[in-house]
This record gives structure tokens, sequence and C-alpha cells, in this order.
């Protein structure tokens, strides 16, 4: 079959359109269809304005409230919490395709050194028994100590003892109160007919084929990288075993053409897909729709990273930088700082884009932006800490 050339321009179009984020964010509300039509929501611990998955969710429809998703965890098991890419929220259907998962990220976490440094045998059993026996518990409950250089990612012996029985699906989260995870067995925490049911026995296949549909077109390291869950030679196993992608070629911004698969319904999907809104958007760094960061400056032209760890001196740009979305195109960065507190949130750096110009219609187009998400946040008051950008 003949590839489809697919030109820059529908090739954004298409994908924030995949995304959700073509139409303006108002309306009816469904959580959980937001949840599925991504396949995951990631979670983050960092509460610059909002935290991460709240961002992402309201990005979508903007009558999204914080307190509107963690029922769907700890009270209607709609969703369970494991590990994507990074730790997220993942439709509990899902569950009996997640098997493998468990077991891969099981046995990498029971190899790694973290976990072989932390506590024995004994003691993990001993922490699963009082699970067992007294319930959920965070790792607030137990007391074991970081022994010699504390680095920035070092964890407690309990932590890594509770990790991998996580990890493994041995254990589960079975609720959060502000934001602290707290654990309890599987068993109690997955749906019994889900935990019970078969496993997928072709689980790869499931994981790629749920990737595409959520890309609509990619290549297989595009496909690999959705779930990280696959290996590149399994993606490209799966790419070469389905007889029914779509050949495409898309244009990049910088005018290039690269050769990926579509979805069977490739042509439909794009006929479908509308112009994107004109309205301008904050979005998360870790949005889907610019998490894959070789994926965004492919195809907007747009480059990214997040400095959060990077040392002051050594950023580019800020420490919490949220992109800005304008129609079809990235048009600059701003960082905000928050004290929910206080009711304040101020911006305290700003770049625009090369070759975007900031007049005032734009300018007030961010400041409405940063109103709507002001109120997420419970905040009333936004201001600029530095000069607005002058057209």
């Amino acid at each position: 079959m003949k590839a489809l050339r697919l030109t820059n321009k529908d090739a954004r179009r298409l994908w924030l359109w995949t995304n959700g984020l073509s139409q303006t964010p108002v309306g009816a509300l469904d959580v959980m269809q937001i949840i599925r039509q991504l396949g995951f929501v990631q979670i983050d611990t960092v509460r610059n304005v909002t935290r991460a998955h709240h961002h992402i969710l309201w990005s979508r429809n903007q009558n999204y409230r914080e307190k509107m998703l963690w029922p769907l965890l700890g009270r209607d098991r709609a969703i369970f919490e494991h590990f994507t890419h990074d730790a997220s929220l993942i439709p509990m259907e899902y569950l009996p395709h997640w098997d493998r998962q468990f077991q891969r990220l099981g046995r990498k976490a029971a190899n790694a050194a973290w976990y072989q440094s932390g506590l024995g045998q004994e003691e993990i059993k001993n922490i699963r028994e009082r699970i067992e026996r007294e319930g959920a518990l965070s790792t607030h409950a137990f007391d074991t100590k970081i022994e010699g250089k504390r680095e920035m990612w070092a964890r407690p012996p309990h932590k890594k003892a509770l990790d991998q029985m996580w990890y493994s699906g041995e254990l589960a989260t079975c609720y959060r109160e502000n934001f602290v995870k707290y654990y309890n067995l599987g068993e109690r925490v997955f749906p019994g007919h889900l935990r019970n049911a078969a496993a997928d026995p072709d689980q790869v296949k499931w994981l790629c084929d749920q990737s595409i549909d959520r890309l609509t077109f990619g290549s297989s390291g595009d496909v690999k990288r959705f779930w990280d869950a696959v290996t590149t030679d399994e993606a490209n196993a799966w790419c070469g075993a389905r007889r029914d992608l779509v050949p495409v070629e898309v244009e990049t911004a910088d005018e290039q053409y690269l050769k990926a698969w579509g979805v069977p319904d490739f042509e439909a999907r794009l006929a479908q897909a509308p112009a994107p809104t004109i309205r301008l958007r904050i979005l998360n760094p870790f949005d889907p729709a610019i998490r894959d960061r070789m994926r965004l400056q492919r195809l907007f032209g747009f480059e990214y990273r997040n400095e959060m760890f990077v040392p002051a001196a050594k950023r580019k740009w800020g420490y919490y930088v949220y992109p800005l979305l304008e129609g079809d195109r990235f048009v600059g960065r701003v960082e905000l700082k928050a004290d929910r507190a206080a009711g304040w949130m101020r911006v305290t750096g700003f770049w625009p884009e090369h070759r975007v110009r900031w007049g005032a219609a734009r300018l007030e187009k961010l400041d409405k932006e940063l109103l709507r998400f002001a109120r997420l946040a419970g905040i009333g008051e936004v201001s600029w800490q530095i000069p607005p950008p002058a057209g």
C-alpha cells in the first residue's frame, strides 16, 4: 500500500484532537471518559499551582475540580494506580491486561540495588502481615531510617519494601489522603471479577493496540514509549505483524517526512478532526500531548524540558514552566508560583516563542487563562511579578 502523506498542519490538528485538546474545554464533564480517552493520567507529587493530574484533566474540561478525582480510586474502584512510564492512574477495567507489567516491574524492583540494600525477606514478610492485620497503612506508619549518605532519591528500607510489593501488585494503592498513599493488599483493592479473570494471553498485543489507538499515528518507537511497558523489539515485532495499519509519511516541523503507521480508520479520523480552538491554553509539563519530547519537537518544532531538578544556575528557563498552546502552535512558556493559603498566583517568568508577536490581544487571552487556571486552585489574586511582554 502506498503511504499517505500527512502535512505538518494536519498532523498537528490530528494529534491535538486525539489528545482532547481541539475543542473549547467546556460542557458536560465525564472524568472517567477523559481518563479512558487518554489511556492513563500521570500523577506527580509536586504541587506548583495544582498537581499534574488535576491540571491534565482540567485542560480537557475546565468544569473539573480537584475533589473529583480521588473518589474514583478509593471509593468507586474505577481506576487503579501503577507505573507506566511513571506513576499513573489507569482505568480499572484494564487490570486483566496488566498482569505482565506487575510481574515485569516486580522483578525489576526486586533485583534493583536500591531494593537489595533494603530490608531482608523476614522484615518484608512482617510488613505485609501488619497490613493484612491492620488494614491500609501509609509509609508514615513505619519508622525505619535511611542509613549512610542521604541522596536525592534515597528512601528508607520500609519504603523500598512497600514499593517492591506495590510494583508486583501484591500491594495496591487503597486510597490517597492529602496525596499520601495508603497501601493495602491487592486482593482487597482490585475487584474480584477482574482480579480473578483470566489474564490476557497476549498482553504485548493489547498494550501496542491501545498505544496506536491513542496515538492515531506513530512509529514503533512512539508505540513503545506510550506505556513504556513493552520492549523496542516487541514494539517492532508488533508493527510488522499487524497487517491493517496504514503506512503514512508525516511532515515534521522542519519539513522532513518520517515514516510511521496509522490506525486502520486513519483517513476517517483525519476527516473528523476539527481545527483546534484558538483559545490559549496553559498546559502541564506532564500533559500527554507533550510528554514525549521527541514527538513534540518533531510535530511542533517546540523545544521543552522539565527543569525542576536542574540546578538553578543551569536552567534554560525556570523551575516549573508551563508551555502555552494557541491553536495548533506553541507560542511561549510561562513560569508560575502560587501560595494557595494566601490566595495568590504570580507570573515569575515568561519566554515568548521565536517569531511569535505578543500584542495586546494575545496577552489578554493569556491573562484570561491565568485567571481560569487560578480558580481551579481556589486562588483569587493573579499578578505579574515581572513586566508583561510588550508587543
